[in-house]
């Protein structure tokens, strides 16, 4: 009775969760957020859940001491959202440049009094935007506040990226008055449910590794299964899956010598390929466009630019953002500039955006302006720090259009000013060889006034390689091509008769080949990206991307005599590479929302994403079961070897983003789709691990049909939410 009680709850917490989302879909958040979310019969739903699970563990006098702790790890979680629901607090304190309060309003449906009082005083001495160097885009918004408690005065900063807490009440900056005289923090107080949630979550993360580490634990059980012995050795197999030309440029090689000029970009001096490369896929998305160079494009916006403002470059994500300006997938620059419709069309959503509108509609405005920004700048020579000059042993890099200091001399002063409208003359009439004489020039110009500033010659060598060569790009697909290579050859070996000795060894040697050209490939960018910052290579979330993959493919070959460890590594190693080439297709030339260069951020991403792609080889494994009976046990338990570490994998990943989105914004669960749906997900798949309780997921076909139909869940989260459903993690 418990159990089947215990299952219908369970199927009808899923039911409601997946129904909220659709149904948010077309009522709102505030009205799921108050009905669905925030109803007392849900959480009366999660506590019966709960008590009954807890009981059915006691009668079942479940043993093995991990079981337990992943279970009561959950038990905690939700006892500490219940903490979090029934006793924190969220809402906004709007603050005035000299003006001190105590009053704040909440947020959190709070009805009642119009204001509360926190027991201490915040004064505003000021608000500052923080702009990236040499551009007037916006860096951060930083509130500069004093906390009166008392007879006690506290100095803080409250900022995008930085949150203040004082008597466990934290402080973020939501949003800022229009006259950049006042600021508005959000604030949230949960000082009993974050440590009781934080406490589930280290159990739960501790007792996920448990689970495939304990040696006589069902993982490592699966691990010396006979059946993979016949056919797939010990297999962790972690997986079982025209240009037309552009506008008016210069010819590549005349574009080619502009990459070789040196300039400030991003605190650093580089080659100018470097910034043309990045602002070529800010824009296009990759680092060509219609046959032309990143350096064409570059220097076309910068001769030709109003030529270049009419090309399709922009790309429009689908939604009601695109539907409410009516915009194709592709827009030109100009197209965002109508003066019958007053202006820049994307004003007015920018400023309601960074004044609290933050939802998905001004985000995808917000992401669009950050281009359209960029276009402006490199038009106004705002990027362009190309003109060095040391005075007084110090060396600064000037725009062609900003003010020198006096004690640059005059004919020196006059050659900066002037030799851009040089350059633009002999663009206009085709002058090249002028062109390049010039270029030539300014090389010279740069070497007599940098200084020391300038990268030496072998730190060049190596950025126009590693510029070149796209090395996060090609060795995913490599390593994932192999895996899936050698996943289809073993289940060759399953599903038929033995493969001769030595096409065995012929695979192993090409595998382990493939891993070690890979593992030099990556080892050859590492050392590049080490020469080039003149640091170790781990210094933000690509970067520690790239490391993982690195120190995961060196600890395959230390194995390579392992085929399962091979297989993992070039798997695991695609993966996290392909998390590395993602975050490249948007390069940050101008900074996006500052919490979303959270090194946690990447880390949940990474988790999640080796979470998802096991489980669809999970799909496989239950396809190839359905159409091929006769080996559909051996089938089970390999799809049980993706089941395991693919659960560990999206529990921690899902908690870990948690965890950032707490530190971030103060708010570490918000019923956001396509963080319901990795719940769902991850619900859906735990049920497959149980069984002893499920004793029908134990027979061969209905645990391959089970799994068959779970794998909608995945395409529901990723192309559901993405293309359906919306909210803050949509990318389409």
């Amino acid at each position: 009775m418990i159990k089947r009680t215990l299952i219908l709850l369970y199927i009808l917490l899923i039911l409601t969760m997946a129904t909220a989302t659709v149904v948010e879909k077309f009522m709102g958040t505030d009205y799921v957020s108050s009905r669905i979310y925030g109803a007392w019969w849900f959480s009366l739903l999660w506590g019966i859940l709960t008590a009954l699970g807890v009981l059915y563990i006691v009668r079942s006098r479940m043993r093995q001491w991990n079981i337990v702790a992943l279970h009561l790890s959950f038990v905690v979680i939700l006892a500490g959202a219940l903490l979090t629901h029934l006793t924190s607090f969220r809402g906004t304190m709007p603050l005035r440049v000299g003006q001190t309060t105590d009053r704040y309003y909440r947020t959190d449906g709070e009805t009642g009094m119009p204001s509360h009082r926190l027991p201490f005083r915040i004064r505003l001495d000021g608000f500052h935007v923080r702009y990236h160097a040499g551009t007037k885009a916006a860096a951060d918004y930083e509130s500069r506040v004093t906390v009166m408690d008392g007879n006690d005065r506290q100095p803080a900063i409250v900022s995008m990226n930085h949150i203040m807490t004082h008597r466990g009440v934290r402080f973020y900056q939501s949003s800022y008055d229009a006259d950049m005289r006042g600021s508005t923090l959000a604030i949230n107080s949960d000082p009993y449910g974050i440590p009781v949630t934080y406490t589930g979550y280290a159990l739960l993360f501790f007792s996920l590794i448990a689970l495939l580490m304990r040696r006589d634990g069902t993982f490592r059980t699966l691990l010396r299964h006979p059946l993979l012995r016949k056919g797939m050795l010990v297999s962790v197999l972690w997986l079982c899956m025209l240009d037309v030309n552009a506008t008016t440029t210069f010819p590549k090689d005349v574009a080619d010598r502009f990459g070789h000029l040196h300039i400030l970009y991003q605190d650093r001096v580089c080659l100018l390929q470097t910034p043309a490369r990045d602002f070529t896929k800010k824009l296009c998305g990759k680092a060509s466009y219609k046959g032309c160079t990143a350096e064409q494009v570059f220097t076309g916006f910068i001769f030709w630019g109003d030529e270049w403002a009419d090309e399709l470059l922009l790309k429009v994500k689908r939604g009601v953002f695109k539907e409410t300006l009516q915009l194709p997938d592709y827009v030109s620059v100009n197209a965002l500039f109508d003066r019958a419709m007053g202006g820049y069309r994307l004003a007015a959503y920018v400023e309601e955006y960074y004044r609290g509108a933050q939802d998905d509609f001004h985000r995808q405005a917000v992401e669009l302006d950050e281009k359209v920004k960029l276009v402006m700048e490199l038009r106004q020579a705002a990027l362009l720090s190309i003109f060095p000059y040391t005075t007084g042993g110090r060396t600064l890099w000037y725009t062609p259009t900003e003010k020198y200091p006096a004690a640059i001399p005059a004919a020196d002063v006059r050659y900066m000013r002037e030799v851009f409208s040089t350059l633009y003359a002999d663009a206009l009439t085709g002058n090249n060889a002028h062109v390049a004489e010039v270029l030539q020039g300014l090389e010279q110009f740069q070497r007599r006034h940098a200084g020391t500033s300038l990268p030496s010659i072998w730190t060049d060598c190596a950025e126009r390689i590693y510029n070149v060569v796209p090395f996060a790009t090609l060795l995913f697909v490599v390593n994932l091509v192999a895996g899936l290579a050698l996943l289809l050859f073993f289940i060759l070996r399953l599903t038929r008769r033995p493969c001769k000795l030595y096409v065995t060894r012929w695979v192993q040697r090409v595998s382990v080949g493939v891993l070690l050209v890979s593992f030099l490939s990556l080892t050859l960018c590492l050392a590049l990206r080490w020469i080039i910052s003149g640091t170790i290579p781990m210094g933000n979330g690509y970067e520690t991307m790239l490391f993982v993959a690195w120190l995961i493919l060196l600890a395959a070959l230390l194995c390579r005599r392992m085929e399962a460890v091979v297989m993992f590594g070039l798997i695991l190693s695609g993966f996290f590479l392909l998390v590395s080439h993602l975050s490249l297709m948007d390069p940050a030339i101008t900074p996006i929302m500052p919490v979303l260069h959270s090194p946690l951020l990447t880390v949940h991403v990474g988790i999640i994403m080796i979470g998802y792609a096991l489980l669809s080889f999970t799909f496989i494994c239950g396809l190839t079961g359905l159409f091929v009976p006769r080996h559909a046990q051996q089938l089970q338990v390999l799809s049980q070897l993706f089941l395991y570490p693919a659960l560990a994998a999206l529990g921690s990943g899902i908690f870990i983003g948690a965890i950032w989105a707490n530190v971030s914004w103060g708010q570490y669960w918000s019923w956001d789709p396509k963080e319901t749906w990795a719940l769902i997900t991850f619900m859906v798949y735990g049920a497959a691990v149980h069984k002893q309780s499920l004793p029908l997921l134990a027979r061969p076909h209905a645990y391959h049909i089970y799994m068959t139909l779970a794998f909608l869940t995945i395409l529901m989260t990723y192309f559901g939410v993405n293309y359906f459903l919306g909210g803050m993690h949509a990318y389409a």
